[in-house]
């Protein structure tokens, strides 16, 4: 028996101490000795409590803890308590800490005054200990549910983004994996579509910065759009094995075939479309895919687009397209060299390429040559 007396009082010792731990702490700051026995007296069944004196030595010991809740006078010597309150409020350490004046003003003005610097309640003194404890309890219970709250909201905030990454990496794992399929279809594979969407990218980035199109490029989800790149060649899933991976030069019969890729290309996008409802992303697929063989002067397919009549996104990957076919072996010819390359797209400037383009394009050109030596040489016949 005497074992368990003791085991017992060392359990009830142990509740007291986990009790005392989850007891919220507050600070009572006032001059008056009395006001800081009483206040005490009254909370201290069921709050950790801490009589403070001064302004000065409240600030002190918030350096050291920060409470729960702070009980404030306002009138004291040296800092009044409105003092002290936009003090707390200035700091971002100590701005969240509820504040609840305790003072013998009485007047609604004070009240307002106490209540627009950021306090949450105004109680006058002489207060009823009972009373006090009340609205104490209230206070203290609206501050737990407003964390709890924002904690709610927080862990919200962070399902919804991991659940958007989810379905992003998903929608860039899809078109990859169509992508891909495609590029199998040839015998020569050599990673076409990571260059482009590199070379995307440098274009991209220089966009926004630049004077004539930045606007535009802000309204733009990059994201959503070098992931819609790697559909651009998506059409030739339609064009014949015979012509895809023909080791020679195209007949114009062939040739012709082979450019409906760009119109096929938006047909099949757009059937993806409609079997979903999130979609918006392939928009950017349907672009590059319908228009990045249209050229400046008109004389490109499939619609014979003209200047400004081409999307900017086809514009940019015509540029990033036409580089890698360059750089890149095909069936039909040996690959030119970066500095080639740079001169036939200068040359093209104004008839095939938008000249604005072309001027941004040679501005970064050895970031290109940079990604093309970096990364393996290969490429698809019309891409």
């Amino acid at each position: 028996m005497q074992y368990v007396g003791i085991y017992r009082r060392k359990l009830q010792g142990a509740v007291r101490i986990m009790e005392d731990v989850k007891r919220k702490t507050i600070f009572m700051v006032d001059d008056n000795l009395t006001n800081l026995t009483v206040g005490k007296n009254a909370l201290l069944g069921k709050y950790k409590v801490f009589t403070i004196p001064s302004g000065k030595k409240l600030f002190e010991m918030l350096d050291r803890a920060a409470p729960d809740m702070i009980l404030l006078d306002i009138e004291m010597p040296d800092m009044n308590g409105y003092e002290i309150i936009r003090r707390l409020k200035e700091d971002a350490a100590t701005a969240d800490i509820p504040v609840v004046f305790l003072t013998a003003r009485s007047d609604s003005g004070s009240e307002l005054e106490g209540l627009s610097l950021g306090a949450i309640d105004y109680i006058s003194k002489p207060f009823s200990p009972p009373l006090l404890l009340k609205r104490i309890e209230v206070h203290m219970l609206v501050e737990e549910q407003k964390h709890e709250l924002e904690n709610y909201n927080h862990n919200l905030q962070y399902m919804v983004e991991e659940k958007t990454k989810t379905v992003l990496d998903l929608q860039n794992a899809i078109l990859r994996t169509v992508a891909e399929l495609v590029e199998c279809r040839d015998d020569t594979t050599g990673g076409h579509i990571e260059r482009t969407q590199n070379y995307l990218r440098i274009l991209v980035d220089a966009l926004a910065q630049d004077e004539m199109y930045k606007e535009e490029v802000s309204t733009w989800n990059i994201d959503f759009l070098l992931q819609s790149s790697q559909l651009h060649d998506v059409g030739k899933i339609a064009i014949k094995d015979s012509i895809l991976q023909k080791p020679a030069k195209l007949t114009p019969e062939e040739f012709d075939e082979m450019k409906t890729h760009t119109s096929f290309g938006i047909t099949v996008i757009e059937k993806i479309q409609e079997n979903t409802s999130e979609a918006t992303f392939l928009e950017y697929a349907k672009i590059f895919a319908g228009t990045h063989h249209e050229k400046w002067d008109g004389s490109g397919y499939p619609a014979g687009l003209k200047g400004n009549e081409i999307p900017l996104q086809g514009r940019i990957m015509a540029i990033a397209d036409v580089y890698d076919a360059l750089i890149s072996e095909r069936p039909y010819k040996k690959p030119f060299s970066h500095e080639e390359a740079v001169k036939i797209i200068t040359n093209g400037s104004g008839s095939h390429f938008d000249p604005s383009l072309v001027k941004i394009f040679l501005a970064h050109e050895q970031d290109f040559k940079n990604i093309a030596v970096n990364m393996a040489s290969g490429g698809k016949r019309g891409s």
